[in-house]
């Protein structure tokens, strides 16, 4: 959000707490955060924020104030509200989705078609490689790969996306800035750079048990369909593939061995009807309907050329492809900065005159339109 007056009406919003629902109504009814908070206690009542909520907003404005230095304290950070039209389209399509987004890296990661991995935070070693293989195989199709930080699968996932040089969301059930566990700060720190953290928590929130159900709900409603790769009967990755099955999501697991404690979760996921997977080609395949909706409503919210939805899932042999035809002047100036050896956003957005969020965009929709190619952070034309 651009805007100051919205962003801290929003955080003010968010700190009244209590049920999201009656706040995201709030924000439907209203031009923004900053109109929602000045229609006063009347506006509240209506919408149906209770008595606790209503005293939280009418309390003094600095209660916000951590959250507002740690979004000013680097330009990748930012607070993406239920209002936003950047707010991402499937999460939306949740079940009781979260209010607002604390973002750290490319927003616009939120918005691609992507499969979650999750796992046991324990697996075994066989588990472990499988989580890798797959993630890599999903990340140089194209897919983004989301997980929740955590030890084990989680962050086989995340660190095989990164090495393949794709995407990854890493969702947190803690603040921001609070990585759960402390072990995967370098983790972190990487996906920062080179991915997107998300966490519906304010900068500054422990790492607390029941926040973590919360948090797999996210991920589940970033993806187009979750991956169990190993668990155990009572499993939070279990939780996650529920939640993705309630929301008409695809759930896939890898079989085990029947003497594997950590197969018996995925087992139980097959009886229940989720795809049984061998090959991460059996999940790119059954999802590239629904990756197709995706592309179409972010062409949509782009208002920018999206031709071939099979790139999304398969771009390798692509051919040449012709210069773009858009009448949008700030498309083919970012078309003419792009060459054919990687440059960075800083440089792009030096040779362009874009913003960083306007360059962003067009380069999300350039890439899922197989024209441009993104390899650790930097992009060129693809050949």
């Amino acid at each position: 959000m651009d805007d100051d007056a919205d962003a801290h009406a929003l955080l003010r919003l968010i700190h009244a707490g209590g049920a999201a629902a009656p706040r995201r109504r709030l924000l439907e009814h209203a031009e923004g955060p900053a109109a929602a908070l000045a229609g006063g206690a009347p506006a509240w009542r209506e919408a149906g924020l209770d008595a606790a909520q209503r005293a939280a907003l009418g309390g003094p404005e600095d209660a916000v104030d951590d959250w507002r230095r740690w979004l000013a304290g680097a330009p990748a950070r930012q607070v993406i509200g239920w209002h936003d039209p950047d707010y991402p389209l499937l999460l939306k399509r949740m079940q009781a989705p979260p209010l607002a987004l604390f973002v750290e890296g490319d927003p616009c990661r939120l918005w691609r078609a992507g499969v979650a991995v999750v796992g046991s935070r324990a697996p075994t070693a066989g588990g472990r490689d499988n989580a890798a293989q797959f993630a890599r195989r999903f990340a140089l199709d194209g897919l983004a790969v989301v997980s929740g930080l955590a030890s084990g699968i989680d962050a086989a996932a995340h660190i095989a996306a990164l090495d393949a040089g794709g995407d990854t969301v890493a969702v947190l059930g803690s603040g921001i800035d609070m990585p759960y566990p402390r072990s995967n700060l370098r983790l972190h720190a990487r996906i920062v750079e080179a991915g997107t953290v998300a966490s519906e928590y304010p900068p500054g929130t422990p790492a607390r048990r029941e926040q973590f159900p919360s948090r797999n709900r996210i991920v589940a409603g970033l993806a187009l369909g979750t991956l169990v790769v190993e668990a155990a009967q009572r499993s939070g990755a279990l939780i996650t593939a529920r939640l993705a099955a309630d929301a008409g999501r695809e759930v896939f697991a890898i079989p085990g061995s029947i003497h594997n404690p950590m197969a018996r979760g995925c087992h139980r996921l097959l009886r229940d009807g989720a795809t049984l997977v061998e090959a991460p080609e059996e999940v790119t395949g059954a999802l590239s309907a629904i990756a197709g909706e995706l592309a179409d409503a972010l062409r949509e919210r782009l208002d920018a050329p999206i031709q071939s939805v099979e790139t999304i899932l398969n771009t390798a042999g692509a051919g040449a492809l012709p210069d773009p035809d858009s009448d949008d002047p700030d498309y083919n100036r970012l078309w003419r900065a792009l060459g054919h050896d990687p440059t960075g956003m800083d440089e792009l957005v030096a040779r362009s005159g874009l913003t960083v969020a306007r360059a962003s965009a067009m380069l999300l929709s350039m890439e899922l339109d197989g024209r441009v190619a993104l390899l650790h952070g930097r992009y060129s034309r693809k050949s």
